[in-house]
């Protein structure tokens, strides 16, 4: 049986009959398509249609990659989206100079800002190295001119110098040579009164040579008061006319010597006059010296006179010494005696010779007050005298 059991006809045998389409041969008729599309469209492709398709910001988005792909190629693909993305950012570039004109921008007006701030900090900083370079150029000059100046005036002063240090070495040994001879002088007296107390040279030494170096400046006479009992009455004179005269013969100078007991019994005002005139001329005449012996036995109104030459401040002469002495109504001084107790001795003693209404005329020429501005200025060194065996009878030398 040829047919079917259901009884249909086969098909026809001269029918042609549909085959199914192979996968390969519509993907290379589909190329071939696209092949000849491309080359009737030219080598700018689908690009050419629109040669700027991403000059605004709404075309920044990514673009469908159908619209774009060649079809079979993934080379061509890759090429064209990478084109894409320089073009974007060949965009993005110029989208900031393309809103500058329309409306402010962030990033242009900190940028702005930024170059005003730098402009203002360039000038600001030309300012200050101006100013700071005539500030150092004026501070240069200044040191230039002082540096002439000081120059100048060691060129000028150069010679004077000179001849300033030569007298300052003359006078300096000078002044060894004069405190030497002292210094010899008052050790042979002290082996003659080998009975005085130490003290006594000690002291004596150290105020009398301060006057006798130059380098200290005198600004009031060296006053010594020697005061001793009537038992050492000529240790008392010899003493202190030997202590003057070598003060004085250190300096090639001589002495001024005044007796009390020769003005005793004389006015008061001519007493004054005299003792002033024999001061003032022997200084100016250049002795170094003065002794004044029995200075209680002096009229009590004429001692007034020795405010000018023992003042602390304004004295007459200001290089020289005096030596006053005080013999005191008592037999002896007791060597137990302190130097703050002696001078309190003779303190009292001067006030009652000056200001007793028994010394004729002398309580209406002294006072307390006049007293105490005396006795002020010649206690400046108080010290004992005590008696020496072996001096000489007749007098002192």
């Amino acid at each position: 049986m040829v047919g079917g059991s259901d009884g249909q006809a086969p098909p026809d045998a001269t029918e042609p009959k549909h085959r199914r389409k192979s996968p390969r041969l519509a993907a290379a008729r589909a190329e071939e398509a696209e092949a000849e599309a491309v080359a009737e469209q030219g080598p700018g492709g689908a690009l050419e249609e629109d040669e700027h398709p991403f000059q605004t910001p709404d075309s920044l988005t990514r673009p469908s990659i159908k619209a774009y792909r060649t079809i079979g190629s993934s080379s061509t693909y890759c090429l064209q989206e990478n084109q894409i993305k320089e073009k974007a950012k060949t965009c993005d570039s110029k989208e900031p100079e393309k809103q500058a004109g329309h409306q402010p921008n962030l990033y242009t007006s900190l940028r702005e800002r930024k170059s005003d701030f730098l402009e203002k900090s360039r000038e600001h900083h030309s300012t200050t190295s101006q100013c700071d370079g005539e500030s150092q150029s004026g501070f240069h000059k200044g040191w230039t001119l002082l540096l002439i100046l000081l120059i100048g005036v060691l060129l000028y002063y150069a010679p004077w110098s000179g001849m300033t240090s030569l007298l300052d070495a003359t006078l300096s040994s000078r002044d060894t040579e004069i405190l030497q001879e002292f210094r010899t002088r008052m050790k042979k007296l002290k082996n003659t009164y080998q009975s005085q107390d130490p003290n006594l040279w000690k002291r004596a030494n150290v105020f009398l040579e301060k006057h006798l170096n130059a380098s200290h400046l005198h600004l009031e006479p060296a006053i010594l008061l020697f005061t001793a009992g009537q038992e050492a009455e000529k240790a008392l004179r010899c003493l202190s006319n030997e202590i003057a005269d070598a003060f004085a013969l250190s300096q090639n100078a001589t002495t001024i010597k005044i007796n009390g007991a020769d003005k005793a019994v004389l006015d008061s005002d001519v007493v004054k006059l005299e003792v002033d005139k024999e001061l003032s001329s022997g200084f100016r005449e250049g002795k170094k010296v003065a002794v004044v012996h029995r200075f209680e036995l002096l009229p009590a109104g004429s001692t007034l006179i020795f405010y000018k030459y023992c003042d602390h401040e304004n004295a007459a002469f200001k290089d020289v010494a005096l030596l006053l002495t005080v013999l005191l109504d008592e037999q002896s001084l007791r060597r137990s005696l302190t130097l703050q107790e002696v001078e309190e001795k003779v303190r009292d003693f001067l006030w009652a010779k000056f200001t007793s209404s028994d010394v004729p005329s002398s309580y209406n020429s002294m006072d307390t007050d006049k007293l105490s501005g005396l006795w002020s200025r010649i206690s400046h060194l108080v010290l004992p005298v005590w008696p020496e065996k072996g001096l000489p009878v007749e007098g002192c030398t």
